[in-house]
């Protein structure tokens, strides 16, 4: 609040007295003498506030520029990487409300399946709709049709960009044979992307919640984690049965996170594509995009960018997770106004210099 008044006094009165004392023909413009005292005793103030905020910024740098471990100097200046961890909450003064807000049970974390926790080849799922398109007699979707259906439910591609049905049994017939086909030439095969398993042991050593979604059928879904060796880890999954649009609607992240029995923006979406960055933004959440199948530039929407899951720490997911929310007492911050007082006395004016800043 301090550091507010100084800022405003100081820096603000300056440029808007600076703009107020001249004309546009760069003359000087007379002042009462009564608003030149105000001013000048403005400024005074100004300069008092400013060296209190001062020391007290080197006071509270001296008494916490040692760490209690290693008794080394600690630098706390803005910009500096590592960033510091905002997830303690001080002015929470209950023992044990201070402890959950520092562990890791206040965030939860949303994984998609292909292309983030195994290895997922585009051509598969682009060969078995060419398939399909061949099995109907329809004529095959152009690429850039195909890479509008990714993250989306078959139905909902069927239906809305492919337009070949919008009967529902139709659109059920196809949409299981066009899985058959994308299974088939999956192979039943899945593998690991380097650092997925080892980040999802990070995570469930530390106890965080974790979730999974995915547009393919719960029964294809549960067993591919059954052979990779991972079931039971996920808190949640949510499959294709569980939502009724797929991305870029956020339905399926919204419904996990209220699965998880967590408000959404402390939820962390883990995605590998622009549409999932909008879907989890759209839903209020924070994305990290895996760089698997799309270069890191064009992911630069998303909250953090990395090539591998293994790159990012607790820390890390604590910042990204680190919202002002009334959940936790936070008020809103006062905003300050500047008066601006009409001179009510022009007939007894002083000629003031700009030298006088």
């Amino acid at each position: 609040m301090i550091e507010s008044v100084g800022a405003i006094s100081l820096l603000g009165y300056s440029p808007i007295l600076g703009h107020c004392l001249k004309d546009c023909s760069f003359n000087r413009v007379a002042m009462s003498p009564n608003r030149l005292h105000r001013v000048r005793s403005n400024r005074a103030r100004a300069m008092e506030l400013t060296k209190e905020v001062y020391n007290f910024k080197e006071e509270d740098r001296s008494s916490k520029g040692f760490d209690s471990e290693s008794d080394s100097v600690v630098d706390r200046k803005p910009g500096l990487w590592p960033p510091n961890n905002k997830a303690d909450n001080p002015s929470l003064h209950n023992p044990l409300l201070r402890q959950e807000r520092m562990g890791c049970g206040w965030l939860g974390a949303v994984f998609e399946w292909e292309g983030v926790i195994v290895e997922d080849n585009p051509d598969h799922e682009k060969q078995a709709w060419l398939t399909l398109a061949q099995e109907e007699g329809k004529s095959p979707p152009p690429s850039f049709m195909l890479r509008r259906v990714e993250g989306m439910k078959n139905e909902q591609a069927i239906s809305e960009v492919l337009c070949w049905s919008r009967d529902p049994s139709q659109l059920k017939r196809m949409s299981l044979r066009k899985e058959q086909i994308y299974q088939a030439l999956q192979g039943g095969v899945y593998r690991f992307r380097d650092g997925s398993k080892e980040f999802i042991n990070v995570l469930t050593r530390y106890n965080i919640p974790m979730a999974l979604v995915s547009t393919q059928p719960r029964k294809n879904l549960e067993e591919a984690i059954v052979s990779i060796g991972i079931n039971g880890v996920f808190n949640v999954v949510v499959t294709a049965e569980d939502v009724y649009r797929g991305k870029p609607d956020p339905e399926m992240f919204a419904y996990a996170a209220q699965l998880l029995q967590f408000i959404p923006e402390r939820c962390i979406v883990f995605g590998n594509s622009n549409l999932t960055v909008e879907a989890a933004h759209e839903a209020r959440m924070k994305c990290v995009a895996v760089a698997s199948k799309h270069p890191v530039y064009e992911l630069s929407a998303a909250d953090l960018v990395v090539r591998w899951l293994d790159e990012l720490s607790i820390v890390d997911l604590k910042n990204l997770a680190d919202v002002e929310s009334s959940e936790f007492g936070a008020e809103p911050e006062v905003e300050m106004e500047l008066e601006v007082e009409d001179d009510a006395h022009a007939s007894s004016r002083v000629a003031i210099d700009d030298d006088f800043w």
